[in-house]
């Protein structure tokens, strides 16, 4: 069941930096309690649905995957009002089933980043919010959906091994990770997932293939040249999967993902100092009210 009242944000990846067909379209220059964003926050529609669009890394690809913003973007996110998120990103294949310049839609994160800040709560107020299925059940069905209309093939589920780059993998550990039972390799899915769900958005990947990392004997090596090649033909399906994703209408997240934070938070009301119920604005707004006085 759809709900008009949802709000779809897009972070574009490596490759998709604007949105440019978007009608009503406006540019807005934002700050945030966590810092500036990574560009500008561009608003629009596409049909009836409004859409919030942040280029992940900014236009000319200036922001390396550990110096990004993310904090700064899920509350830029969250304060335009959205309730699913879609993370366009490109991706290296674990399996030799999932190839160059196919679609996957994960079901599961690994996070190997060290120099994230990874959450909204680090000063004076402690959540411990559940993040057992990373990606949002209902939001995941509707991007596979849309992307098995448009692309010749989209692989349903899998693990994202989130690295934190900005260097590829060795050799050794592209097979570590394959071991594990991975099947895509990335840099950017985490923090974001986590910080989605603090902020009770409905957070998906639509990961876009572009090599077979380092693993494979008999393909080239990972490269940008490789990367940017495979890149540009997984565009225009990341684009078509957008625009059907918009036409078949935004489902309703699970409860679990758009109220999860109230029983998360830990700290008593009465020991949370007004800053930092202020620092943290629209993200706890719904539970913490306005700070007090004193």
């Amino acid at each position: 069941m759809a709900d008009s009242a949802q709000t779809l944000g897009i972070i574009g990846g490596s490759g998709l930096y604007d949105l440019p067909d978007l009608t009503h379209r406006e540019e807005h220059h934002v700050s945030t309690p966590f810092g500036e964003p990574s560009d500008v926050i561009v608003t629009g529609r596409i049909g009836d649905v409004p859409i919030v669009f942040i280029s992940r890394h900014g236009r000319g690809h200036r922001l390396s995957p550990t110096t990004l913003p993310y904090r700064a973007n899920i509350y830029a996110f969250k304060q335009f009002g959205v309730t699913h998120l879609l993370s366009v990103s490109a991706v290296g294949s674990l399996r030799e089933d999932i190839a160059p310049r196919s679609l996957c839609v994960p079901d599961q994160l690994i996070d190997r980043t060290i120099h994230r800040d990874r959450t909204f709560f680090d000063r004076g107020i402690v959540a411990h919010i559940g993040i057992a299925d990373p990606f949002e059940r209902h939001f995941r069905a509707a991007v596979l959906h849309a992307a098995g209309g448009v692309a010749p093939a989209v692989h349903d589920g899998g693990t994202y091994v989130c690295i934190e780059g900005p260097q590829f993998s060795t050799r050794a550990e592209s097979l570590l990770y394959r071991s594990w039972g991975a099947s895509i390799i990335g840099m950017t899915a985490m923090p974001e997932a986590r910080l989605a769900r603090e902020a009770e958005i409905a957070y998906v990947t639509l990961a876009m293939i572009t090599d077979y990392d380092v693993w494979h004997d008999t393909e080239a090596e990972v490269s940008i040249a490789v990367v940017e090649g495979n890149l540009r033909a997984n565009i225009e399906n990341a684009k078509a999967t957008i625009a059907r994703i918009v036409a078949n209408g935004l489902p309703v997240p699970d409860d679990l993902v758009a109220n999860g934070l109230g029983s998360a938070i830990n700290t008593q009301r009465d020991a949370m100092r007004p800053d930092d119920i202020e620092r943290l604005g629209v993200i706890g707004a719904r539970y913490l009210g306005a700070p007090s006085a004193g």
